[in-house]
């Protein structure tokens, strides 16, 4: 029996790209919530902000779905039916709900424990699998997920202290529940990922959520998309381009040339780069048990998804 062909390495400068391009987009995605607290300083509301994010993010990814679109021969579209409307509410679940309530809870928690909170996604993800799809886990996932889950506490154990209490609990609930509205997202859509291609996937169901966005702040404020700070407007643009549209396609071109599982590990810089820019522009404070509880966090989400040979 031969043996089986090997699986081609890609070469330095295409590796080197791929862990360039990881990297950058994880770093750019880790400055939303940085982008968000700034935005705030001037008055805005979370629905409005988001609002004006998804406004300015919308032609892109609309651009992105015809473009996609163009390419796919009529006899070759993987559409069936039914599946407009189940991608669609699968955007608006993962990119508007996770979205409205990831701003709302930037609000009371900073942006450092926001980043850690979210970063527990996988873990999300493997608890719905064993909840929901009877998926069993392994004892060493366990053990990563009490890891993971322990750092978070610490690093709100700081955040509370330093705000003598507040509403950080109120924030870093709306943060975890972000965090789990695009859990779902990832779980059932999983098989249709596989199925339309990731671009596609992903350029039709943040275009359903971008309308959603919209609509939802023209249903409770419509002056108020129009009655923004220059400020405001500015940071809406970067958002939508520098943390939304730019990162999704780099982690994108990062996975293509090294693959997902390398890509992976490489987006724990994001919780490290949240902490540091929140440092510089927003003055928040970084204490020991910061350092710990995020530590604790990517050593736990590290042994989650690393893959055994």
């Amino acid at each position: 029996m031969s043996a089986p062909p090997a699986v081609a390495r890609p070469d330095r400068a295409t590796w080197l790209a791929g862990v360039a391009c990881a990297i950058a987009g994880a770093v750019l995605f880790a400055g939303k919530g940085i982008v968000v607290k700034l935005a705030y300083r001037h008055g805005v509301d979370p629905t409005t902000l988001m609002a004006l994010r998804m406004a300015f993010a919308l032609p892109c990814f609309v651009a992105v779905a015809l473009w996609v679109a163009a390419r796919t021969p009529a006899q070759d579209s993987p559409w069936r039916p039914g599946d407009g409307p189940r991608v669609a509410g699968l955007g608006v679940l993962g990119y508007w709900l996770g979205s409205w309530l990831d701003f709302l809870g930037l609000q009371h928690v900073s942006a450092g424990l926001e980043r850690v909170i979210l970063y527990l996604n996988p873990t999300l993800v493997v608890l719905i699998g064993a909840l929901v799809l009877r998926r069993p886990v392994a004892p060493r996932q366990w053990a990563a997920l009490a890891i993971a889950y322990a750092g978070v506490l610490v690093v709100f154990g700081h955040d509370a202290a330093a705000a003598g209490g507040g509403d950080v609990p109120l924030g870093a609930a709306l943060v975890f529940a972000s965090a789990l509205a695009y859990a779902v997202y990832l779980v059932a859509g999983g098989e249709m990922v596989k199925r339309l291609g990731s671009l596609r996937m992903i350029a039709w169901a943040m275009t359903a959520a971008c309308l959603a966005c919209i609509a939802h702040a023209l249903l409770l404020s419509p002056s108020a998309l129009v009655s923004q700070p220059a400020p405001v407007y500015a940071l809406s643009v970067v958002n939508a381009l520098a943390c939304t549209v730019l990162p999704v396609f780099l982690v994108m071109a990062g996975v293509e040339r090294v693959g997902s599982a390398v890509a992976s590990q490489l987006g724990m810089v994001g919780p490290a780069a949240t902490i540091a820019m929140g440092a510089a522009l927003l003055g928040e404070p970084i204490g020991a048990a910061q350092l710990i509880g995020t530590a604790l966090v990517l050593v736990g989400i590290f042994v989650l998804t690393v893959r055994r040979t």
